[in-house]
C-alpha cells in the first residue's frame, strides 16, 4: 500500500511541474486560431449570441491576460457560451500558444 501511494504522490508532482511548464509557441498557433480569427479578427466586429456585444480585441493582450481569460471560460468564471465552447476544448498547451500569438500581434 505504502509503494502505490508513494506512486501517486510522484505521478501527482510529475503532473503538476509539466503543466507549470508550458511554454507557449505562437508559431504553433498558428493552426490553432481559426475558431479565434472569425470574431476577434474583424475590427469592430459584434456578435450577437447570446446577446449583441462588440467583440474584444486580443492582438496585442498580454500572453498571461489571454491565457487567464481563456482557463476562466473553461471554468465558467467567465459568462459566455460560445467562448466556454472553444475554451472547453483547448489543452493547456494550446492555450499558452494562443496566448503567445496573439500577445505578439498589434
Amino acid at each position: 500500500m505504502k509503494k502505490i501511494l508513494a506512486l501517486l504522490a510522484l505521478a501527482g508532482v510529475a503532473n503538476f511541474a509539466a503543466a507549470a511548464d508550458v511554454v507557449g509557441n505562437a508559431k504553433a498557433a498558428e493552426n490553432k486560431i481559426a475558431m479565434c480569427v472569425g470574431c476577434h479578427g474583424i475590427v469592430g466586429y459584434k456578435a450577437t449570441f447570446p446577446e449583441i456585444f462588440l467583440v474584444p480585441k486580443i492582438g496585442g493582450q498580454s500572453a498571461k491576460y489571454i491565457e487567464s481569460a481563456l482557463k476562466a471560460y473553461q471554468k465558467g468564471d467567465r459568462k459566455n457560451p460560445s467562448m466556454r465552447g472553444i475554451a472547453g476544448g483547448l489543452s493547456d498547451q494550446d492555450i499558452a500558444d494562443i496566448a503567445a500569438y496573439y500577445s505578439q500581434q498589434k
